[in-house]
Formats: C-alpha cells, sequence, structure tokens
C-alpha cells in the first residue's frame, strides 16, 4: 500500500474501506456457524514513516488507522459478542512533539501546522527527486525549490542552503534525512532513532470483557487473552505447525542503512556493568 498521503482513492481502497469488506465477508461467513472469527488489521505504514522520520506521512497514516478504528467500533456496537484490542508491538522512532533547534533555552512548543500542507511522502518525492537529471543542477535546482519544497512539502521560507543540500544530494537514505529535517524542524517534533523505541506503547480495548485488559499489561497478557476469549488450543496448533515446516523462498531485502549497524563501531557506548 501506498502512504495514506499519496494513496490514489480511485486506485487503492483505504484501511478503513478494507476494515470494513473484511469485516462483512467474514461475519457472513461465520453467521450461520457456532465459530467466531479473529481478524488482525495492521496500520503498517504508520512504522514505516517513522523509521524514515517522516512527521506527514506518520501523522496521516494514524488517522488513517483512527478511521479503521471506527468502523471496527461500530461493528463491535452491533456485535456486543465481540471484542476490539488495538496495540503496537513498539514504538519507532523515539518521536517526540518537541525539537530545540538553538542554543537558547526552547520555547515549550511544536508545530503541528507545519505538515498540514505537506502532500506527499518522503518516500515518494526522494523517488521522483532520484529521476531527475543529476547533471543539470540548475534545473535540480528550480525543481526542489517550486516542486519539493513548495508544491508538495508546502514550504514557503525555504532556505537557498537547504534547496542546495537537496538538490546536489543523490544517495537515498541522505536524501530522506534531509527532506526529514526540512519538515520536523518547522515542526519542531524530534526523532531519536531510525530504529524502534523501548517507550511504553498504548493499549485499548472496546467490547466484550475488554476491562480485563485495563492497566499496565505485559505484551504476552494481551495474547493470552485472545486465547482465553476464543476458546483456543494454541499447544494442538503449534504441533501443526512444527510438523508441517516452511522454508521461506524468497530473499530478504533490506534497505541500505540496516546493513550500517555495528555495534562495536565508536559511535556505540559501551554497555554498562
Amino acid at each position: 500500500m501506498d502512504y495514506e498521503i499519496d494513496r490514489d482513492a480511485a486506485a487503492q481502497p483505504s484501511l478503513a474501506e478494507m476494515s470494513a469488506k473484511a469485516l462483512g465477508i467474514l461475519d457472513a461467513a461465520t453467521k450461520k456457524k457456532n465459530a467466531g472469527f479473529f481478524l488482525m488489521i495492521e496500520g503498517s505504514r504508520i512504522d514505516m514513516a517513522a523509521h524514515t522520520n517522516d512527521p506527514a506521512a506518520h501523522l496521516r497514516d494514524i488517522i488513517a488507522y483512527w478511521d479503521a478504528i471506527a468502523v471496527v467500533r461500530k461493528f463491535v456496537e452491533e456485535h456486543p459478542d465481540t471484542v476490539l484490542i488495538s496495540v503496537s508491538d513498539h514504538e519507532t522512532g523515539g518521536f517526540s512533539t518537541a525539537k530545540q533547534l538553538t542554543p537558547e533555552y526552547p520555547e515549550y512548543l511544536w508545530n503541528p501546522r507545519a505538515l498540514e500542507h505537506v502532500r506527499h511522502s518522503i518516500e515518494y518525492i526522494s523517488y521522483k527527486l532520484l529521476a531527475q537529471p543529476a547533471d543539470d543542477q540548475e534545473a535540480r535546482y528550480k525543481y526542489v525549490r517550486d516542486t519539493v519544497f513548495a508544491d508538495w512539502l508546502g514550504v514557503k521560507d525555504s532556505k537557498h542552503e537547504e534547496i542546495i543540500a537537496v538538490a546536489k544530494e543523490t544517495e537515498s537514505i541522505r536524501l530522506r534525512q534531509l527532506l526529514s529535517d526540512v519538515i520536523s524542524n518547522r515542526a519542531q517534533v524530534g526523532w531519536a532513532t531510525h530504529g524502534h523505541s523501548a517507550v511504553d506503547v498504548n493499549l485499548y480495548a472496546y467490547g466484550l470483557n475488554a476491562h480485563l485488559l485495563r492497566g499496565n499489561q505485559e505484551n504476552t497478557d494481551i495474547g493470552q487473552f485472545i486465547v482465553d476469549q476464543l476458546g483456543l488450543d494454541l499447544g494442538k496448533i503449534s504441533g501443526k505447525i512444527k510438523a508441517d515446516r516452511v522454508i521461506q523462498g524468497t530473499h530478504a531485502i533490506k534497505e541500505s542503512w540496516l546493513g550500517r549497524r555495528d555495534l562495536d563501531a565508536l559511535d556505540h557506548y559501551p554497555a554498562a556493568h
């Protein structure tokens, strides 16, 4: 799926639309049977946008996820023997709604308005920019100034140094970081990493026995709650899975920055003992 900010509604359904379709199919398939169903809906592009440190794409996919939650909540209200659980397996990016931009003591604020007029994701923009001829710097400068900054990012106060840096960059990962800084600095949002963080994540539940998930929960407790709700025998199904071993037939493809992780490098602090 494209990021919600890039999605062509005529070509791709939204997460909410796919959720409604899936619920309709599963409800019809189980209506006359003494059986329920389990449906997992993932807002996966939320995570991907945070890996790129792309605040606008991150926000739009969060909103798309909220729309999907509204669809599922309505289904739960119409089917009171159902429970909705919303949780993440981790936080990504070390995101904060605060970023200090100068040595002076910072103001307590962030600027969400800077994200309002962004029209495309950093992924989309970097792909389009890298497709432009690299040997015509004047044309690239104008393209970055007029199309990338003004049109796609909604930046009307671009600086010459920012435009030059983006126009000259030909390496995808560094280009994405430059574009992230353009938006994140103006929105005053901070990022601690391009990876996952140890921040606790929110847990929401609505419907049958949702009260059992109140308070702090270990992630494995959520799985056990689902097992208990559906009356599952995981031992039996685990045995079947182990007996029918599947070999991955395709090779994983990793972003180039993932290969740069080196825990012995000097930019990692030694573990405290």
